[in-house]
């Protein structure tokens, strides 16, 4: 009896051992990523985090994006060697045909790329969608009327969602696709909003494009502080927006990663400290999109260390195949990892990462950012239950003063005796003090007042600032503030924000208003002036002279008219007829002569 139980014993022993032997210790992942690109590099310095067993063993591709045969050939030479799952990034060129792929052959893509409308499971979104966040900052500040800018690769679902909200609230929204748009259309945007007093703008692209766009802003002076706009991007702190803060334009965007929690920082930071010899690129800070990478990363990892704790065997002997064959065959431990995917519950350095039956990020909080004159400041956030919950100590307009100690202010003016003029020992003095005037006591005033560092810099062409009719592009006065004998025109005003004229010169227009008299007897004339109507009498006489002597000279114009005596006169048809009796005397005394005989 004893025997037998030993046997048994050694039986079970034996099945459990070989079950979980039968886990693969090393798994072989896909990656498809572009070329010398920062998600890559975070994926490989994931990959050195997450050395538990099962090991992560990369099978990369670097493929480039838009070229749907070169992603097509990649996913294929990756499914051959018999990968578990592919991590990598898609564009809206390849996004449908890797779509096919997966849903076909039961391959799980985990990505950090735009999140699309789709009901394949197979594909796994890390980055949480923004419609809801968007629209809940857009009723916060009451917004009706806007302009969406938007890029064909990842705003079009955004877009939706901001259409059929407006439908329903009579929202009035202007999009524009950022990818068709030129120089000249983009600043044809900006001058209509600028004629109708409007300047509330969202927009929604990727970082590098959004760069871009912010860059255009900048350059067409379009950064003042009438501006409000809307980043609908979830990495606010990775765009360089220290150009727009120096105009004064409102800025709101929203963060996903957070970091100010220690765990970020510390992951952060080994990031900055991790040796890649092998990247061509520039070292740079952890970007929200590679943030999500390594938490794809770290989401393949606890999925996998879930299916070998369950003894589920994945293993692929055999089980590589063609992805190009017809009909298509799924490979079937696909689906078990698939459900081990979306069952992942982590904290990563995007905040709760946990996903729904479709295979998209739930349970997740958007941090809303603005910036304010010292720099970023969370105002808030977002989430699916709470929806938008204000936490903002800063409050822009609270204090307009705030952060204009710790800059120096560039004041541009021009000179013009009295307002701006060199001393005459100029030469011998530097900075500020080398001019005086109205404007230079004016300009020191204020300073004083408000409690800035300024420096007078006199306009480098002379010119007051006009603008090219070809180019569209202002000349003149480019500074943080101006401070000249400038004159308030329409066209200025448009892209300019004046302050109060500080001098009024008292011109004005001054306009009599009109009498009422009575009509004159040559009233009529008055429509006419003096010499136009002596040129209408001159013009009558003389056509009447040449009429008079061209009838006095006609044949055709005189009649002979004969007086019997003590007669009347005789009518014109009679003196016609005895005319032409005259006519012939010759005739007329032969037809008479035999009468007489």
């Amino acid at each position: 009896m004893q025997r037998s139980f030993t046997i048994l014993y050694t039986s079970l022993l034996g099945v459990c051992l070989g079950s979980s032997s039968s886990f693969p210790s090393n798994i072989n992942i896909g990656g498809l990523f572009p070329t010398e690109s920062h998600e890559y590099e975070v994926f490989r310095f994931a990959l050195s985090h997450h050395q538990d067993i099962p090991k992560l063993v990369p099978q990369v591709d670097m493929v480039k994006m838009g070229n749907s045969f070169s992603m097509t050939y990649a996913f294929c030479s990756q499914f051959s060697k018999g990968v578990y799952a592919i991590i990598g990034l898609y564009d809206r060129k390849t996004v449908n045909m890797l779509m096919s792929f997966c849903g076909a052959l039961h391959v799980c893509f985990v990505t950090p790329s735009f999140p699309i409308e789709t009901a394949n499971q197979f594909v796994i979104q890390l980055r949480p969608e923004l419609q809801d966040a968007l629209v809940g900052v857009i009723d916060h500040y009451g917004w009706t009327k806007f302009v969406y800018m938007y890029s064909s690769d990842s705003g079009l679902s955004v877009l939706q969602k901001v259409l059929d909200t407006a439908a329903e609230r009579n929202w009035l929204v202007t999009s524009v696709n950022v990818e068709t748009m030129t120089e000249a259309s983009f600043l044809k945007v900006f001058q209509d909003l600028d004629k109708r007093k409007e300047g509330q703008i969202i927009i929604d692209c990727e970082t590098e494009r959004l760069t871009g766009i912010l860059k255009k802003i900048v350059e067409q002076g379009k950064n003042a502080k009438s501006y409000h706009y809307i980043l609908a991007n979830l990495g606010f702190l990775d765009i360089d927006l220290t150009d727009l803060r120096k105009g004064g334009a409102n800025i709101t965007g929203f963060q996903l990663v957070n970091n100010s929690e220690p765990s970020v920082s510390r992951v952060v930071q080994q990031w900055m400290e991790f040796d890649n010899k092998d990247s061509k690129m520039p070292k740079s800070g952890l970007k929200y999109t590679g943030a999500l990478t390594y938490d794809g990363v770290k989401v393949m990892s606890t999925a996998f260390q879930n299916l070998r704790r369950q003894r589920i065997d994945i293993s692929r002997r055999g089980n590589a195949g063609e992805c190009l064959a017809n009909p298509p065959a799924p490979w079937g431990q696909g689906i078990d990892i698939q459900r081990a995917l979306q069952q992942v519950r982590i904290d990563g350095l995007t905040g709760h990462i946990q996903f729904n039956e479709k295979g998209r990020r739930t349970n997740y909080t958007v941090s809303v950012m603005e910036l304010a004159p010292s720099g970023p400041k969370k105002v808030g956030y977002w989430n699916e239950d709470e929806k938008y919950v204000t936490t903002a100590s800063f409050m822009r307009g609270s204090n307009d003063t705030y952060g204009l100690q710790n800059r120096t202010y560039i004041v541009t003016t021009i000179l013009e005796s009295p307002y701006v003029m060199l001393k005459k020992n100029h030469d011998q003095l530097v900075g500020n003090d080398k001019y005086e005037g109205y404007i230079v006591e004016l300009a020191a005033e204020i300073a004083k007042h408000v409690g800035y560092q300024y420096k007078l810099k006199i306009v480098s062409d002379g010119k007051y600032g006009a603008r090219d009719p070809e180019t569209k592009m202002w000349n003149g006065m480019k500074a943080d503030v101006a401070v000249a004998p400038l004159t308030i025109t329409l066209v200025r005003e448009e892209v300019i924000d004046f302050s109060k004229p500080f001098m009024s010169l008292g011109i004005s227009i001054m306009i009599k208003k009109p009498t009422k008299s009575k009509p004159g007897v040559f009233s009529f004339l008055d429509p006419l002036a003096y010499e136009i109507w002596m040129c209408i009498v001159f013009a009558y006489i003389g056509v009447s002279v040449v009429l008079f002597l061209v009838s006095r000279f006609s044949p055709y114009e005189w009649h002979a008219e004969d007086y019997e005596e003590g007669g009347e006169p005789q009518s014109p048809s009679q003196a016609t007829a005895s005319n032409g009796c005259a006519a012939g005397p010759d005739t007329s005394a032969a037809e008479h002569q035999p009468a007489e005989s």
